[in-house]
């Protein structure tokens, strides 16, 4: 069997470690999805399992033409395209009955500034993200409108999404469901500037009940084989802030092998 890796990032320790495991039965080709990223030509040889772990317009390109041609895709081109954009992610959980933020979508920050000056929701304080998730996009805690003043010099024209602030301990649950296997990790949240980025690994039984099956049914939701979720605890209950197509599922001890057994049961 043929497996062909679609990345941003080709050398990710997740991909490293699963290609690794699966050339001792298959040939594994890693592809540098941002090399060339108008490029949607593939060498002559199509393989039979695609691995999308990127967003780029080559890497979709691929991997809808071989959907087209009946070769598995994990995740598909179009449920990876639809979890990049977090207002159509927003209205699918909530349709969908996940515990999400109420989020409210703006064309651009200049425009929510605008809107923040008048009576219409949402009040502060407020999350502000960009609304296309990407490397290094905006993802910022604000408490006023001198705050969003603040962000409009680098960030005015970015359409953004804005979601009301619930308040919690500090702590984002970072789950990943690889297949069958689930991941629990704790990371500080991004909305604290100084942050650190390291993630504590937690035993998926500590997770408060009812939270794997919700978690279980974010996959079906949004048909992902290969996904994070972004949660934490509140008054209200447990609440998801983010779903992410194929994470890479940092400081999560056996991910290399269960996404290696996902492609190779």
């Amino acid at each position: 069997m043929r497996v062909r890796v679609l990345a941003d990032d080709p050398f990710h320790p997740l991909l490293v470690s699963a290609a690794e495991l699966l050339r001792t039965r298959h040939r594994v080709d890693l592809i540098d999805s941002a090399a060339q990223p108008r490029a949607p030509a593939e060498p002559a040889d199509p393989a039979d399992v695609y691995l999308l772990k990127s967003h780029s317009p080559r890497a979709l390109a691929l991997a809808r033409a071989a959907e087209d041609r009946g070769a598995r895709v994990v995740n598909g081109a179009a449920p990876t395209e639809f979890c990049r954009d977090r207002a159509r992610m927003a209205e699918r959980s909530q349709a969908g009955g996940l515990p999400f933020p109420q989020t409210y979508e703006f064309a651009s920050l200049s425009g929510l500034i605008a809107s923040a000056t008048g009576s219409r929701p949402p009040g502060f304080p407020m999350v502000v993200k960009s609304r296309h998730s990407r490397r290094r996009d905006l993802v910022r805690r604000v408490d006023g409108p001198e705050g969003l003043s603040a962000l409009r010099p680098v960030w005015g024209r970015e359409p953004v999404v804005v979601q009301e602030h619930v308040p919690n301990d500090g702590w984002d649950h970072k789950v990943w469901v690889v297949g069958d296997e689930v991941f629990v990790g704790l990371r500080r949240t991004p909305l604290e500037p100084e942050a650190l980025a390291a993630t504590i690994p937690v035993d998926m039984d500590d997770l408060p009940p009812g939270w794997l099956d919700m978690i279980r049914s974010v996959g079906g939701l949004f048909d992902l084989q290969v996904y994070g979720v972004d949660m934490f605890p509140t008054d209200r209950g447990p609440m998801i802030v983010d779903v992410n197509a194929f994470p890479g599922c940092r400081g999560a001890r056996g991910a290399p092998e269960a996404l290696a057994a996902l492609v190779d049961p």
